[in-house]
């Protein structure tokens, strides 16, 4: 029998993918499932931009690209950077990655040996958990819960905080809960590290143009330049553009970390598709018109499933101002038995549940480190997502 390294040992497939996998198994079985486990906008990508990447094609831009990204790009990344939060950065400050999920990667296996904390706020992604594992690193969760609005406080940072802490993982606006953290609360973060000199910063701001009622996106070194010497921010276009498929990332930090993180990602991929860095310039430097009514659509899912969610008993669902998911609590569930005889001891119960008897698939919040929840993205047409809250109403109060 084959001894794998020990790293595979110590990571597993997301919750997400088991989710989806088990959904895509019941339609083939000919079932009309409703999946709202996966975090994919169902936008199509803009047209200027898949133009972009086939006038790219046809210019013969199909060589091995630079291994940290084209000129252009990384100028088009530090310029958008620079604009939106008022800090100057060069280009040469600038990654590109094989979407964000590399850049998280690259700059974990950059920083973090065996035995080294990194604090998670929880829920959190389940990637960070898996990419720390992988390291070898000590995962350190810290839970901020929903009467929280799922935003770290300030002294639960200090308390999670130890000789052996290397890295700090945030995400704002949140996957899975939509949280989103204010100036003032950031600012109270920055407090906090500055204390702590050892400990480096990822902030994950995938999400930063998700954002509904007026919220506003702060970046943590918008907010704290004076930190930058260990923060590495993180971005892309997956989400904002709707282009998941289109693998196009970036990390923006100090040269000797932009250098580091160069060296793992040249060990891994080398760099990043060039027709896929030609589109994504397109995406950062075309129109933005279409970006806001975008974000009203998700907006107005948001509130009707809010609106239907909050009216099934059991379930209580904080109003999230950012990303395309709901994370609400199912605490009131727990300690029941479907109408299909199933005893729901957990949120992982009342997910598969659901998925196998109403066949609406969602994810449980124990993949993201805080229970009893489950989280539904909303990144779905708004008739299916009225009919999924259809099914998990009818769920829900059939449970005894």
């Amino acid at each position: 029998m084959t001894e794998y390294a020990a790293r595979i040992g110590r990571t597993e497939l997301a919750a997400t993918f088991a989710m989806a996998a088990r959904a895509r198994a019941l339609r083939a079985e000919g079932k009309d499932v409703i999946s709202l486990s996966l975090g994919e906008p169902d936008f199509p990508t803009p047209p200027h931009v898949v133009e972009a990447a086939h006038a790219a094609a046809r210019r013969g831009e199909t060589k091995y690209p630079p291994l940290g990204g084209t000129e252009a790009l990384r100028a088009a990344v530090a310029d958008k950077f620079t604009r939106e939060h008022g800090l100057a950065t060069p280009a040469r400050d600038v990654l590109i990655t094989n979407g964000g999920k590399q850049g998280i990667f690259n700059i974990v296996m950059s920083l973090i040996g065996p035995g080294d904390e990194v604090i998670i706020p929880a829920p959190a992604w389940a990637g960070y958990e898996q990419t720390v594992k992988f390291a070898g690193g000590v995962p350190v969760f810290v839970p901020c819960p929903q009467e929280q609005g799922f935003v770290l406080q300030p002294e639960a940072l200090a308390a999670a905080i130890t000789g052996r802490t290397k890295l700090l993982l945030l995400n704002y606006p949140s996957n899975p809960s939509g949280a989103t953290i204010s100036r003032e609360a950031l600012a109270a973060l920055a407090d906090v590290l500055r204390q702590y000199p050892h400990v480096w910063v990822l902030s994950d701001d995938i999400y930063e143009h998700l954002l509904f009622g007026g919220a506003r996106h702060h970046a943590l070194l918008g907010v704290a330049p004076d930190l930058r010497d260990r923060v590495v921010t993180l971005s892309g276009v997956s989400k904002t553009y709707a282009m998941t498929g289109w693998r196009i990332g970036w990390c923006i930090g100090p040269a000797e970390m932009i250098k580091a993180a160069t060296i793992v990602q040249a060990t891994a991929t080398s760099g990043v598709s060039s027709v896929g860095q030609a589109a994504a310039l397109a995406a950062l430097t075309g129109t933005q018109d279409f970006l806001a009514e975008r974000a009203a659509s998700y907006e107005q899912r948001r509130d009707a499933v809010l609106a239907a969610l909050n009216q099934v008993p059991g379930l209580t669902c904080h109003r999230p101002d950012g990303a395309f998911y709901v994370f609400p609590s199912i605490a009131g569930c727990l300690g029941k038995t479907s109408a299909g005889g199933r005893r729901i001891g957990s949120d992982g119960d009342f997910a598969m549940a659901l998925l196998e008897e109403a066949l609406v698939g969602v994810v449980q919040g124990a993949a993201f480190g805080l229970s009893p929840h489950i989280r539904i993205s909303t990144a779905t047409a708004l008739p299916r997502l009225l009919e999924a809250c259809q099914r998990i109403s009818g769920f829900c109060h059939a449970l005894r």
